[in-house]
């Protein structure tokens, strides 16, 4: 299954993980955000990322299922 690949403009220097969760729908609230990355189902730039408020920059890639979300 090929995966989706979407864009999401980071306005500021950052935005935290749970922040972007939120942001795009993945997640319902910040308590659903912060279990997403607790299990361990997020990956940033290939590596696992276990810090919720971990700041995210313009040129990461975050990874969630078969979903990519590039930042820009």
């Amino acid at each position: 299954m090929a995966n989706k690949m979407q864009e999401f403009q980071v306005n500021g220097p950052y935005i935290e993980l749970i922040g972007l969760l939120k942001a795009l729908g993945i997640a319902e609230t910040g308590g659903h955000a912060k279990a997403i990355v607790e299990e361990g189902y997020v990956l940033r730039n290939g590596e696992q990322e276990l810090r919720k408020r971990a700041k995210l920059i313009s040129g990461d890639l975050i990874e969630i299922d078969d979903l990519q979300i590039k930042l820009i």
